[in-house]
């Protein structure tokens, strides 16, 4: 008996330090959905124009199709930076009238940078979005890598 009376009253000090379902200083946690993430990091910017322009290469990928209504798809990405200095770049320009999608992807570096001479692995996400009912083809750099049927 002597020992519950200890672990109760720890008990209830710890219940009256947690946070009421009405502090509304407390982060909301819910089930709902939320928006996608943005790939941010990788979208040209306005200061990009001072920077070196160079290649990324790609090594592999792989189109993942979302089983949502309408289909969701998103371009997974693996390939080398030519320095861990050097910063990926994507841009995706909207389906053209062949239905092509096409994808600029380079990286970028200041040009006084010094930096050790030592490939720099990345994968990115890039999601697509969905699209009307058709055939598409997805290019990076002139180089077709990917279709589907929305």
């Amino acid at each position: 008996m002597k020992r519950i009376i200890p672990f109760l009253l720890a008990l209830a000090l710890l219940a009256a330090c947690a946070p009421s379902a009405s502090d509304p200083n407390q982060p909301v946690v819910s089930d709902a959905p939320t928006a996608p993430i943005k790939f941010d990091n990788t979208i040209p910017r306005p200061q990009d124009k001072d920077l070196l322009q160079q290649n990324a290469f790609i090594t592999s990928t792989d189109l993942l199709t979302m089983e949502s209504f309408p289909l969701q798809f998103t371009l997974v990405v693996n390939g080398d930076l030519p320095t861990p200095c050097n910063h990926l770049r994507v841009n995706v320009n909207p389906p053209d009238k062949e239905n092509k999608i096409l994808i600029d992807l380079y990286s970028v570096v200041a040009p006084d940078t010094m930096c050790a001479e030592v490939i720099q692995p990345f994968s990115e996400n890039i999601p697509l979005g969905s699209f009307p009912a058709g055939h598409y083809t997805i290019w990076i750099n002139g180089e077709k890598v990917a279709e589907f049927d929305a």
